[in-house]
């Protein structure tokens, strides 16, 4: 599957994170049972990083430029573009991140 995006707050529909530059977004993690395991939002305080320099697992690299400036969206990844057989904070393994709301999803809001 790799990655799908679905939108649910639209963005400005022009500005879209290129490779290399730095995006702020805040975001919010859960497991397949709707259990939060992470959120921005909680520390209150975006999540930066630089789009395609293998800084977050490649379904935000991949995902995140897809959306523009302002647009909230759900990005669902596959484990191969999520945490992989490694799994991340020893729980988190082969598995696809959901919300809620979605099957399997991160949500997030491109900020800068």
């Amino acid at each position: 599957m790799g990655v799908d995006k679905e939108t649910v707050k639209p963005g400005d529909g022009a500005t879209y994170p290129k490779k290399g530059q730095q995006c702020s977004v805040h975001y919010t993690g859960c497991l397949t049972n709707g259990k939060k395991f992470d959120s921005s939002r909680d520390r209150g305080k975006p999540f930066s990083f630089k789009i395609g320099q293998g800084q977050v697992i490649r379904g935000w690299d991949e995902g995140v430029k897809l959306m523009s400036l302002g647009e909230r969206a759900m990005l669902t990844c596959s484990p191969d573009f999520a945490y992989g057989p490694e799994g991340c904070w020893r729980f988190l393994t082969n598995i696809l991140l959901p919300c809620p709301i979605a099957a399997h999803c991160f949500l997030g809001w491109l900020l800068s």
